[in-house]
């Protein structure tokens, strides 16, 4: 087993600020894999640590996705999952709390099923939070410590309503289905 990340340690690297490119909207091209698309963004916290968004959205199913933001320790080659934003299409238990439920989730890193030997962010909990894929990509922005950069176009899509998150999710589903 490697290194056990404090629920401390955690929190804080959830807690840096992550300063966003001017582009990131725009920015985003996903490559395809096996059943899915994925993009990847690295990008460096204010205290010098390196985090990377992950975006996965399955090819047939919109509900199937995963947004992530990873922590990538220094020295190593391990992607240490902080959070994940996952999609209403499966059913997810926790061991430790022997709780089950098929809803929107957000898992979360913690002490103490890393102690147990399971993965970092093997906990999590139920949300109404976010119902798509953009909407859940503007949670883990908002819970994460992102920083917008002003006049950017993430800025300007944070401003306006629910609606036209809606309606960029359904450009995208097209726009993935006619690729």
């Amino acid at each position: 087993m490697g290194t056990i990340y404090s629920d401390q340690e955690i929190d804080a690297l959830i807690k840096e600020q992550k300063p966003l490119p001017q582009n990131f909207i725009s920015g985003i091209h996903f490559r395809r894999k096996l059943g899915h698309k994925e993009y990847d963004l690295d990008i460096k916290g204010e205290n010098g640590n390196i985090f990377r968004i992950i975006l996965r959205q399955n090819a047939s199913t919109p509900l199937d996705f995963s947004v992530i933001l990873g922590y990538l320790p220094v020295n190593t080659s391990i992607i240490f999952r902080l959070r994940r934003y996952n999609g209403k299409s499966h059913e997810h238990t926790n061991k430790i709390e022997k709780s089950k439920f098929y809803n929107f989730h957000v898992h979360k890193a913690t002490e103490r099923y890393q102690s147990i030997g399971e993965d970092e962010d093997k906990y999590a909990e139920p949300t109404d939070r976010f119902y798509d894929f953009y909407s859940a990509l503007q949670c883990m922005l908002n819970d994460c410590g992102f920083i917008t950069p002003e006049g950017s176009q993430l800025q300007l899509l944070q401003e306006k309503h629910s609606w036209l998150l809606r309606i960029l999710n359904m450009i995208f589903i097209i726009k993935y289905a006619l690729n």
